[in-house]
């Protein structure tokens, strides 16, 4: 708690000052306070502050002659997680210029949405993600966009090589003018959530919001002698702010992955000392998935950061890995909301105190789950939910606790917001979460409402997972849901259709078209004909019931089919790879 106040009031203190202190200038403070320390360390090999501040000079440098970047503009960041990543968006920040963090796992039509969506004339692209832009190519140029490659040369006409430009640039320091009307409450990131839309949302992150997203660590009691570990994708807002800007707060030293390996994670560990990892759900289940070791507990991580954990997980990390500090947390990056387990409770995300409560009020509702709409008395006014009792939350819109909103999507902005809950007038953030307090004020996640569910840490879109089934040359209608899967974190991907009159399943066809346009974490791995969807009086495809079904061929007389990447195509889901799956014989 004392942590939390002081962190407060540091953040009130930023609000205030001018110049604007922004997390930059905590960057170049470090540079000159330890410009030897190393800030990253990356597949062998050492960037010091000193090293990574130049090379972000270099790169703010070649922006400004190359593409005449100037304050205010946007560019979109589609990388993968290694260095220039930092540094690439450090020289952003230093013209003044917000970035958008895409998805590199997005292609064509969400490409080109998330792009567009947040106003961006520019984009900067990883080498092997050549293809991808090249596939949305056509509609850049229509667009007038700026498309640079990280490459020595490129000859693709309108692909500009970029590397070749950063290399003889000047590293000499930038002046603070060319960002000097950059305050809090500006736009910096653009970072895109999965939601009802279908396509992902770009929520808008200020300044403010970095700032209190990066002093996560420090809440945790993570100081600048520890060494925290990066596996999570940075256009993440848990790799990104949580772990990497919160690493720049803190002054410390950041391993980066490229990405999340089970089997190189604790060899890891050991050779570069780490003391702080992060985690999702999932890469915690892996870990435990391994083969045991004698050497697992030799290592000197004392405190794992993340979210989406299961509590038999958790209990099983713990008696593999050693005591090691869990602290669970609870947040949405458009939310004005967040919780952070700093007891240790297995299974809990937060727990409720009357400070928290009076810097970011909250309040949990009643929630009427089939007709995914809050309970209200009869005044109109939403009810409280009883402790025990599961309920949606909601964080209170204040200054303090603001909700900026989506990038180009009013629409979905407003479907956010909820008035007149406590008493008429008031406007509360509507996080689309199920969760519960207990006698003890702990705080348990239980689920999501709505269209959207999570597996393999990222979030799935129903609508558009179900527009692409529904391009299918054999099926009419989809109603895409998430079902649980037995030692799984989250819930992974199944669809109800109805076929097209006189067609038969096409699971070669439906296989191509969900690969060629969906990320293999949104794939419906699961497919079930029926005769027609169960509609609600709304016209709304009814879930609940189909998601309590499951899979299970045993007990659904509607045919079931399985996605089998080796078959490249739908087979019929028998109940031996049912049991396959049961038992974690057939990897998901």
């Amino acid at each position: 708690m004392l942590r939390s106040i002081t962190l407060g009031i540091r953040l009130a203190k930023y609000t205030k000052v001018k110049p604007f202190y922004s997390v930059l200038d905590c960057f170049l403070d470090a540079v000159k306070r330890h410009p030897k320390k190393i800030f990253l360390h990356f597949e062998g090999r050492e960037y010091t502050y000193e090293e990574v501040d130049k090379q972000s000079n270099k790169v703010a440098r070649a922006l400004q002659a190359e593409a005449r970047l100037k304050e205010g503009d946007v560019v979109a960041l589609f990388l993968a997680n290694e260095p220039c990543f930092v540094w690439i968006w450090l020289g952003l920040t230093k013209l003044g210029c917000p970035a958008a963090l895409l998805n590199f796992n997005i292609r064509s039509k969400s490409l080109l949405h998330c792009f567009s969506c947040c106003g961006a004339k520019v984009i900067i692209a990883s080498e092997e993600l050549q293809c991808a832009v090249e596939e949305v190519l056509p509609t850049l140029r229509e667009q007038g966009t700026s498309v640079y490659l990280l490459s020595e040369a490129c000859n693709i006409e309108g692909i500009n090589s970029l590397s070749d430009k950063i290399s003889p640039a000047s590293d000499l320091p930038l002046s603070r003018d060319l960002r000097a009307n950059v305050n809090i409450k500006s736009t910096a990131l653009y970072i895109y959530t999965s939601g009802t839309t279908g396509l992902p949302k770009a929520a808008v992150v200020t300044h403010e919001r970095v700032w209190a997203a990066s002093f996560l660590q420090a809440a945790c009691g993570v100081t600048s002698e520890d060494i925290f570990y990066i596996n999570l994708p940075l256009y993440h807002s848990a790799g990104f702010l949580i772990g990497m800007v919160g690493g720049i707060e803190r002054g410390m030293t950041i391993v980066l992955k490229r990405k999340f390996s089970a089997s190189q994670f604790w060899g890891d560990c050991r050779k570069y000392n780490v003391t702080v990892m992060q985690y999702i759900g999932e890469t915690m289940r892996y870990l435990c998935n391994t083969p045991q070791k004698d050497d697992e507990r030799n290592h000197k991580v004392k405190m794992a950061i993340g979210n989406g954990v299961r509590s038999d997980i958790w209990s099983e990390f713990l008696n593999r890995f050693g005591d090691i500090k869990v602290r669970e947390l609870y947040a949405a990056t458009e939310g004005n909301i967040g919780f952070i387990n700093y007891t240790s409770k297995i299974g809990a995300v937060g727990r409720v105190n009357f400070v928290h409560r009076f810097f970011f009020p909250y309040t949990l509702i009643k929630f009427d789950i089939e007709k995914e709409e809050p309970v209200r008395n009869s005044e109109g006014l939403c009810i409280e939910a009883a402790t025990g009792e599961t309920g949606l939350m909601l964080g209170k819109v204040t200054q303090r606790s603001p909700f900026v909103g989506y990038a180009g999507n009013l629409q979905q902005t407003e479907k956010k917001r909820l008035r007149d809950v406590m008493k008429k007038g008031d406007l509360y953030f509507n996080t689309g979460d199920l969760l519960r307090f207990d006698e003890m004020n702990f705080v348990y996640f239980l689920d999501r409402v709505g269209d959207t569910f999570r597996w393999k840490g990222e979030n799935v879109a129903t609508s558009e997972v179900a527009d692409i089934l529904s391009m299918s040359n054999s099926v009419l209608e989809a109603n895409v849901y998430g079902v649980k899967v037995e030692g799984h974190e989250g819930r992974i991907g199944m669809a109800a259709v109805t076929l097209k009159e006189g067609e038969d399943f096409d699971c070669s066809h439906t296989f191509k078209q969900v690969v060629n346009y969906l990320p293999a974490y949104a794939r419906p791995r699961f497919i079930r004909i029926q005769p027609c969807l169960e509609m609600t009086g709304t016209f709304k495809m009814k879930k609940v019931k189909l998601v309590e079904e499951g899979f299970n061929p045993a007990h659904i007389e509607d045919s079931l089919y399985f996605l089998d990447p080796e078959q490249k195509s739908y087979v019929p889901l028998t109940q031996d790879i049912y049991t396959a799956i049961s038992r974690r014989e057939i990897k998901l």
